[in-house]
């Protein structure tokens, strides 16, 4: 019976240890797939960062109402739903701004509608960047090696968000100095990715809430005949499924 025994249990440990095996290698393959979309992603922004600054202007450019502008061309050839570009100083958002019928399509696909885990950086399809929308929603993944959307965060620290109150949105058509004006965690539950309004005091009681919700002050002052950016990504701090973060700015005209 001893031995029976011993046999069994020797046969017990083979298997056990056949099963970690198998949980090792697959681990070790899903941190394996996770890391190779991380680089390749890189290097497909790398590509479309290069061709975006060869065909952008150190000059001033005179932009023509219903022309497309020229740092554009290129990037249109390549996906014809490229409708902008954001660029934060001192964070790795440097991007394209993707639309779509739907907000689903550009969730895990890149400026090349190649799958990727990543997605884009994608502007809400209720938006329309020719009719001067009252809040003009960008989507972004974050991702855990910095990119997309997940340095957003930094403006969480007081130093940063006072130093960076410009957020540089520029569209096919228009060039904009988007001045910060609230950050924080949130939900869904909170509609501040509202696009249609009944009226001017609809639209100013919105702005107050978003303000309120800030947690940081700003002496930007805000009308309700102003524009807004909304950068939105997913959060964890207030609900695993519902959680967002959330920074929004002032768009104002810029030259060039």
């Amino acid at each position: 019976m001893d031995g029976k025994r011993q046999k069994k249990g020797r046969v017990g440990q083979k298997v056990f240890t056949i099963l970690c095996l198998i949980v090792l290698i697959y681990s070790g393959y899903e941190l394996a797939s996770i890391f190779i979309g991380y680089y390749k992603n890189r290097q497909v922004l790398a590509e479309v960062q290069q061709l975006y600054y060869n065909e952008h202007s150190a000059e001033i450019e005179e932009i023509k109402e219903g022309e497309i502008r020229s740092q554009f061309n290129k990037l249109l050839q390549i996906n014809p739903d490229m409708i902008g570009w954001i660029t934060i100083d001192d964070t790795m958002v440097n991007y394209p701004i993707l639309q779509a019928d739907t907000n689903e399509y550009y969730l895990y696909r890149n400026y090349k509608k190649e799958d990727s885990r990543a997605g884009s950086i994608f502007m809400d399809y209720r938006n329309d960047i020719t009719a001067h929308d009252r809040n003009t929603i960008i989507y972004g993944h974050s991702m855990k090696d910095g990119s997309m959307f997940n340095q957003l965060k930094k403006f969480l620290d007081k130093d940063f968000f006072e130093s960076h109150q410009t957020i540089y949105f520029d569209t096919l058509y228009g060039a904009y100095d988007a001045k910060v004006f609230a950050v924080y965690h949130t939900t869904t539950d909170f509609d501040y990715i509202q696009t249609e309004f009944d009226s001017d005091e609809e639209y100013a009681a919105l702005l107050q809430k978003m303000m309120d919700e800030s947690v940081h002050w700003t002496d930007v002052e805000l009308q309700a005949d102003d524009q807004i950016l909304t950068l939105s990504t997913c959060d964890y701090l207030l609900d695993p499924d519902k959680g967002r973060f959330v920074v929004q700015a002032k768009l104002v005209p810029r030259n060039g």
